[in-house]
């Protein structure tokens, strides 16, 4: 009777734990992985919608399940960036890894609209960078790879003239003849050129003594005059 009713108990404790096992095999089951690689560190990773983290050094790995359903989609975005999005084609096997790579580009800031009209522009040209511009007194910026784009208003006051200065070069002041109409860009031209320091001529010895030679004839010459 011992046995039967052990044998009863063996037989439940199996039926009780089908169920949990089929449960684990259909939502757990083998494991894969997914290398997100992004340019950009702090970027946050979505399976779907599902946040998985943060790259970090350029890469998230995400854990996923084979045998669970499968996601669709992978996104990345950060703040300051386009978003990416990517939908996923296949998964790695169980025990495997698969390299997926999101590069995400900057967003571009819009530049200020100009307040009272219309928008042209001035692009002044220098062989020298650093140097900085003004048109009449009002200060406009510094040169950066042989120039700098100035934002005008075509429906403003025009300015009459612009100047590129930079310390150790000699200034330049040009008239300004030509302006730009709505969206369009006048160039404009400086060449910046070295001052000089004047240097002293050294007076050569042959010169001293040619001086003292004289000085002594004439000296002696006096005396016997006298």
């Amino acid at each position: 009777m011992k046995k039967v009713i052990a044998m009863i108990m063996f037989f439940g404790l199996l039926v009780s734990l089908a169920p949990v096992a089929a449960v684990a095999a259909t939502v757990g089951g083998d494991e894969a992985w997914f290398n997100i690689h992004c340019n950009v560190d702090g970027a946050s990773v979505y399976f779907d919608s599902d946040y998985k983290g943060e790259t970090y050094s350029n890469i998230l790995t995400v854990p996923v399940y084979t045998t669970a359903t499968p996601y669709k989609t992978i996104t990345v975005e950060k703040n300051g960036y386009g978003t990416w999005s990517q939908d996923i084609s296949g998964y790695p096997a169980a025990g495997e890894t698969q390299d997926i790579y999101a590069t995400l580009n900057p967003v571009p800031t819009p530049l200020p609209t100009l307040i009272g009209g219309d928008v042209g522009y001035y692009t002044v040209y220098c062989n020298v960078d650093g140097a900085s511009v003004y048109f009449n007194d009002d200060y406009k910026g510094v040169t950066s790879n042989g120039e700098l784009t100035v934002q005008v208003y075509t429906t403003a006051t025009p300015y009459t003239t612009y100047t590129v200065k930079k310390d150790g070069y000699t200034s330049f002041t040009s008239q300004i003849t030509d302006y730009p109409s709505e969206g369009d860009t006048v160039k404009l031209h400086a060449t910046l050129t070295p001052e000089t320091t004047p240097t002293s001529t050294p007076i050569s010895v042959l010169t001293v003594i040619s001086g003292l030679f004289i000085a002594v004839l004439g000296f002696a010459v006096f005396s016997r005059k006298n």
